[in-house]
C-alpha cells in the first residue's frame, strides 16, 4: 500500500435557507463558549411567566413485511435470496415534542439505513402531512442487518413498494405521536454498558480487518432522554448507544430488530411490569407503582451512536437468537438504570438546524479483500448531512453516515454543551466516515468508505459547532 501523504482538503458547506454561510467560523473559543452559556442561563431566568407548556407524545408502528414477501435483506452481500421467516417484529418509533412555538420529531426505524432518496421523499411529506419542518426532524435507522433493504428504484418493484409502506408508517407514527401530545417533563442521563468493542483488529495474515480489538477506542456510554407526564409516568425514552446491530450474521434469514429491537422491547416491557427482575438486581430495576404503564406503555426509541468501528462483544452464526436476547437484556437494564437516575423538569425551548457539508470522494479498485495493497480512484464529492436538534442545552447531533468513535468524542470535547449526543444513520446515508487518523493503514471500513481522508472529521465537528453557535 502506498504511504504517500494526502493533503488535507476543506469541505464545501451548504446551509439551510434560514442560515447565512460563515466560512470564517470553525469553532467557538473558550471565551465565546463561556459567554454563550452564560447568556443561555440568564435567558432561562427571565422567561415570561406565560411561557407555553412543554409537551411530548410518542407512538410506534409495525413495519414487519408480510411473512411470504421474501424481500431481500440488507447488510450482507452473501445473502442473495429473500428472508424466509419472521423472528420478531420490527417498528418505526416516533417522539414528537412541542415547546409552544416549535414542534420537532425524533423518528427511528429498525432498518439498516435512511437512504438519501428516502429522506428527500419523506421529509417534505412529514412537513406537509404532520407539520414537522425538515430541520426539526431527526430521522434515523438503527442499522439493523436483519431487516429488508430500502430503495425507491423502479428496477426493484417489491423493495420499492415496501419502502413506500415504510414511509407511510413513518408519517403515521409522527401523526399518532402528535395526537398524543400532553404536558411533559424532560431529563437526560448517562450510564455504562459493556456491550460493544472496537472491531478493527490487526493480525499477521489479514492486516487491519474486522475482528475484536479490546484496546481500540470504544465508548461505553448509554445515553437516555426521558419524557414523563406530569404524574411521573414515562411517555417515552430515547436511548443512544454506539454499536452495530449485527449480533445475527449473514447466515440468518429471519426478520429481526436484532440488538436494537431487543433493547427497545425490554425497556417497553419493563415499564409495563412484564419483566421479573431478581430482588438483588438493584433498586433501579424495581418498578415504582407510579411508573407502571397501562395500554401500549411507553415508547423506547433506540438510536445508534458513533458505531462505525464498533461491534457487539459477542455475535452468533446460524439462527440462534439467544445472544440477541441476552445482550438486549444487558443493554436494556443499563438503559432502565440510567432512566431511573434522571431528574425530569419542564423544557423551555426546541431548536433545529441543518446543513450539508461536501467532501472529496474516492473508491477502492476492485479485488480480493483483505489484501496487502490497495489502489484508490478519485470519484465525485460526497455529501454529509448534519442535523442538530436542541432541547434546551441538550444537543442531538445527527450525521448521515457510519461515524467512527473518535469523531464523536472530539465533538463532545469541543461542544459548548455538557450533553452532546451523536446520532448516526440520520437524515440520509453517506457510508463509512472514519476519523482522519483511521485511513492509514487501510481497514475494511476504509475500503468501504466513499471519502478521501482529511476532510470529513473536521467538516462534521466544525459544522456542528457552527450550528450550535447560531
Amino acid at each position: 500500500m502506498s504511504n504517500s501523504v494526502i493533503p488535507r482538503v476543506a469541505p464545501t458547506i451548504s446551509r439551510n435557507p434560514r442560515g447565512a454561510a460563515n466560512p470564517g467560523r470553525r469553532r467557538l473559543s473558550a471565551g465565546a463558549r463561556s459567554v454563550y452559556l452564560a447568556s443561555l442561563f440568564l435567558s432561562t431566568l427571565f422567561l415570561p411567566l406565560h411561557a407555553a407548556e412543554f409537551r411530548a407524545g410518542a407512538a410506534r408502528v409495525d413495519i414487519t413485511p408480510p411473512p411470504d414477501a421474501a424481500l431481500p435483506m440488507s447488510g450482507y452481500a452473501s445473502r442473495t435470496q429473500g428472508f424466509k421467516a419472521i423472528h420478531d417484529h420490527i417498528y418505526v418509533r416516533a417522539i414528537v415534542l412541542d415547546d409552544g412555538t416549535t414542534q420537532a420529531a425524533l423518528v427511528t426505524w429498525e432498518l439498516i439505513f435512511a437512504p438519501d432518496a428516502v429522506w428527500a421523499d419523506l421529509s417534505p411529506r412529514i412537513a406537509s402531512e404532520a407539520g414537522i419542518r425538515p430541520e426539526n426532524l431527526l430521522l434515523s435507522a438503527v442499522h439493523d442487518h436483519g431487516a429488508p433493504s430500502l430503495s425507491l428504484a423502479e428496477s426493484a418493484p417489491k423493495t420499492a413498494a415496501y419502502t413506500r409502506s415504510v414511509e407511510d408508517a413513518a408519517v403515521e407514527a409522527v401523526r399518532r405521536a402528535k395526537s398524543q401530545l400532553q404536558p411533559a417533563r424532560f431529563g437526560i442521563g448517562t450510564g455504562t454498558a459493556y456491550v460493544n468493542a472496537n472491531r478493527r483488529e490487526r493480525t499477521p495474515d489479514r492486516g487491519l480487518w474486522l475482528g475484536f480489538n479490546e484496546e481500540g477506542p470504544s465508548d461505553k456510554t448509554v445515553t437516555v432522554l426521558r419524557f414523563d407526564d406530569l404524574s411521573g409516568k414515562p411517555i417515552a425514552f430515547w436511548i443512544n448507544y454506539p454499536v452495530h446491530a449485527v449480533v445475527m450474521g449473514p447466515d440468518n434469514f429471519q426478520i429481526t430488530g436484532d440488538l436494537a429491537g431487543a433493547t427497545s422491547r425490554f425497556v417497553e416491557r419493563h415499564y409495563l411490569g412484564e419483566d421479573r427482575p431478581r430482588s438483588d438486581a438493584g433498586s433501579r430495576l424495581r418498578l415504582r407503582p407510579e411508573e407502571r404503564s397501562t395500554g401500549d406503555g411507553p415508547v423506547a426509541v433506540w438510536t445508534s451512536g458513533a458505531a462505525g468501528d464498533q461491534n457487539p462483544v459477542s455475535m452468533t452464526t446460524g439462527e440462534d437468537f439467544t445472544m440477541v436476547d441476552a445482550l438486549g437484556k444487558i443493554l436494556g437494564e443499563a438503559a432502565v438504570r440510567t432512566a431511573e437516575s434522571i431528574h425530569t423538569a419542564a423544557a423551555s425551548r426546541i431548536r433545529g438546524a441543518q446543513q450539508v457539508v461536501t467532501c472529496p470522494g474516492r473508491r477502492v479498485e476492485p479485488g480480493p479483500t483483505p489484501r496487502t495493497e490497495y489502489t484508490f480512484t478519485d470519484t465525485g464529492p460526497v455529501n454529509i448531512r448534519l442535523g442538530l436538534l436542541m432541547i434546551d442545552n441538550v444537543a442531538l447531533a445527527g450525521v448521515s453516515g457510519e461515524v467512527f468513535t473518535l469523531i464523536a468524542q472530539r465533538l463532545k470535547r469541543e461542544s459548548p454543551f455538557t450533553h452532546t449526543v451523536m446520532v448516526t444513520h440520520a437524515n440520509g446515508a453517506s457510508g463509512y466516515i472514519p476519523n482522519d487518523g483511521a485511513f492509514d493503514p487501510v481497514s475494511y471500513e476504509v475500503t468501504a468508505s466513499r471519502l478521501k481522508p482529511g476532510c470529513a472529521e473536521g467538516a462534521i465537528v466544525n459544522g456542528f459547532l457552527d450550528l450550535m453557535g447560531r
